[in-house]
């Protein structure tokens, strides 16, 4: 039981790479990529990974209606989503719309039977969302509504997801690098078809595109998601999430260590918020006392018209 209980803190660092290394996508995005792009960057951070992935594992699906969903939720609608975000929003705005994907995942677990999330979570995850908007509302950059409402479906994509990602496990009799490497692919060809109706201007990849476009499939696809569905399919759907503010975190520290951008003290105090609630929001319920099952035997016959009961 208490191998069980404490699972949270052994998985959970390992799923928090996953939206750290998320948080660079948008200085990548921004600062080294082509602009008005944003369906080449979601088709070629999925479609490589997933292949390498594929190529370790070597597993063919048996079943595929699970897999295409997953894929769909969590790479096809995703990924657009998350780039039109990063090419709108400024600095790491689109990551703090992300934040509130805990109360998201919360309520798509209620709806798919995974049960209602404790209190103490949704304390946890309340308080998250409440850092980053303090961060965002103190913050000076405009906002593009376009940007925001990709960011805010972007969230429910992912947090819809995860929770699937925690009721199903591993779909297809795959294994979870497999099933992450076929999401990836399946992922990367539902979005190719947008390529040429969203994407604008010339494509060119000079030397720093070149980097950005490998950062984000090899880390930011192949490594992070690797990492991110092993931690989906072992903690509680909304432990999961409570990991997505890190992704606002270091995206603001990015903005501020390497694009000079200015971080207010309210800022700071709402991310730090954030922070401290997706750390606090892993820690295990505490121990109740053990429970005392009183068992009652069968009546056993001692004598004719006697009845005794052992416990009774």
């Amino acid at each position: 039981m208490e191998a069980k209980r404490d699972v949270g803190w052994s998985v959970a660092p390992i799923g928090a790479v996953a939206p750290i290394v998320w948080g660079t996508t948008y200085i990548v995005t921004t600062e080294l990529l082509p602009a008005g792009h944003p369906m080449t960057a979601a088709v070629l951070r999925a479609v490589p990974a997933g292949l390498l992935l594929l190529l370790i594992t070597r597993q063919w699906p048996r079943v595929w209606g699970r897999l295409v969903i997953l894929a769909a939720l969590n790479i096809g609608a995703f990924f657009p989503l998350l780039f039109v975000a990063a090419y709108r929003l400024p600095g790491g705005l689109a990551a703090v719309v992300g934040a509130g994907q805990p109360l998201v995942v919360a309520l798509f677990a209620l709806i798919v039977g995974l049960g209602a999330t404790p209190g103490r979570q949704l304390g946890w995850a309340v308080a998250a969302v409440t850092g980053v908007a303090i961060a965002m509302a103190t913050g000076t950059a405009e906002l593009d509504a376009v940007g925001v409402v990709a960011a805010c479906a972007g969230t429910a994509s992912m947090g819809l997801g995860v929770t699937l990602t925690r009721a199903w496990g591993a779909p297809g009799g795959l294994s979870g690098l497999a099933a992450t490497g076929w999401q990836l692919v399946l992922g990367g060809v539902m979005i190719l078809p947008l390529v040429p109706l969203v994407d604008r201007g010339p494509f060119v990849i000079d030397g720093a595109a070149a980097v950005g476009y490998v950062w984000l499939s090899l880390v930011g696809g192949a490594v992070a998601y690797g990492l991110w569905f092993h931690a989906a399919r072992r903690l509680p759907a909304t432990s999961t999430a409570l990991l997505g503010p890190l992704s606002p975190v270091t995206a603001a520290v990015l903005g501020w260590a390497v694009l000079g951008q200015s971080l207010a003290l309210p800022q700071m105090a709402g991310f730090g918020v954030a922070l401290v609630s997706s750390i606090l929001g892993q820690r295990p319920p505490k121990a109740s006392g053990p429970r005392v099952r009183r068992v009652t035997a069968a009546p056993v016959q001692m004598t004719p018209g006697i009845r005794w009961y052992a416990g009774g």
